[in-house]
């Protein structure tokens, strides 16, 4: 069993609080900030703790602050239900948020549904929600079929291959990625030539890429958010020649991979996930919400070592609660509920969601896009090439 203790603290800044007889809206973060899984983790609280010192310095949420308290869950399940067993029973935060990863997801997401804690869900897995097994559980990213119908379309009608190899890390996040990656290829009349599942932190992985390339496969479809992962499986496939098209999850493009790579050339032909409003246009323009968010942040957020979408949405998690309380008025779990059913938009820095009573994924599918990896700029992208046109 994991000892609480041993779990990594951190306590964002509550402002006032200690003078203040209102209570504070508690969020409880379960995140990754450490370890092979940590990339996104990084970017996510960092877009959190803006956000919280934004809205607490303008004076919280109905005269609320918003306090929030984050255990590093290390990528483990087990920690992170234990970490979530304590903000519920301990902690009684109003809301949860995470975990970053959706192994770990689908290990707390039961045990925070039986407290009716509302919880923002930031894994892709389809698994994680459900308005009726967990009808107080609302996703802020998009859903794995939504990302892995991007990929698909981009390497089927954009790339034209028809040979296909699949390579995901043994996370629960890699290995059920890899398999909807399989069915949607197949149902579309790819040909998965080779399957792959690897260890998030293999330090050597050229066997690998070399079985893949001797099977003919004319693209890679990768499945993993662990940026050294990426960069030697990059490195890998230049050392052995191969300039095969490599497609997938948004991590492909993270700027932690940059400084992992061998040469900034093994980044080329490398297509990333991504989301139009994180995304320059052809004239070179970010949407004016984003560019108005990079003008009055981006000089004190490091943004060379992530993406400006895990920034974004480690932000807009605090905003859809914020949302959510100003509208219903109360942070009780079933008007949380109601007010984010009745299908009001929440118009978010990177995320245009509408929920409703059936569907807790509210994610806009025409914002997700494909993004060209090396052209990566203060965690932004340009469209991949072919993509959208």
């Amino acid at each position: 069993m994991v000892v609480l203790a041993t779990l990594c603290l951190l306590v964002l800044p509550r402002p006032a609080a200690a003078q203040s007889s209102t209570p504070s809206i508690k969020i409880g973060n379960l995140i990754t900030l450490t370890g092979p899984n940590s990339t996104p983790g990084v970017g996510i609280d960092r877009g959190m703790r803006l956000a919280v010192e934004q809205f607490n310095r303008a004076g919280g949420v109905d005269g609320r602050k918003i306090e929030v308290i984050t255990r590093d869950t290390q990528g483990d399940p087990t920690k992170a239900v234990n970490a979530a067993l304590e903000m519920i029973n301990k902690e009684h935060v109003d809301f949860i948020a995470g975990p970053t990863n959706s192994g770990e997801g689908l290990a707390t997401t039961p045990v925070v549904a039986r407290s009716k804690v509302p919880s923002i869900v930031i894994g892709v897995v389809e698994a994680l929600v459900d308005p009726v097994k967990y009808p107080h559980a609302f996703r802020i990213y998009p859903s794995n079929t939504q990302w892995s119908d991007a990929v698909n379309s981009y390497a089927l009608t954009v790339l034209k291959v028809k040979q296909i190899g699949l390579l995901g890390d043994t996370t629960g996040f890699g290995t059920s990625a890899v398999n909807l990656a399989e069915q949607g290829l197949k149902a579309h009349g790819a040909v998965i030539v080779y399957r792959g599942l690897v260890e998030a932190n293999q330090t050597d992985v050229t066997a690998d890429m070399r079985k893949a390339q001797s099977s003919g496969a004319q693209a890679l479809v990768v499945w993993t958010n662990s940026a050294g992962l990426i960069s030697r499986l990059l490195n890998a496939r230049a050392e052995i020649g191969w300039d095969v098209p490599v497609v997938g999850h948004p991590s492909l493009g993270d700027g932690a991979v940059k400084p992992l790579l061998a040469k900034p050339e093994n980044w080329r032909n490398v297509y990333n996930v991504g989301y139009r409003p994180m995304s320059y246009d052809d004239a070179g323009r970010l949407p004016s919400r984003t560019q108005k968010f990079l003008d009055e942040f981006g000089k004190g957020l490091r943004l060379d070592d992530t993406m400006l979408f895990f920034v974004a949405s480690g932000y807009d998690t605090v905003d859809l609660i914020r949302f959510a309380v100003e509208a219903a008025g109360s942070t009780k779990p079933d008007e949380i509920k109601r007010v984010l059913e009745t299908g009001r938009t929440f118009p978010g820095l990177y995320c245009t969601c509408t929920y409703s009573p059936t569907n807790h994924n509210g994610f806009a599918t025409s914002d997700v896009v494909m993004n060209r990896a090396d052209s990566f700029r203060n965690g932004t992208y340009t469209l991949a090439p072919g993509y959208g046109k």
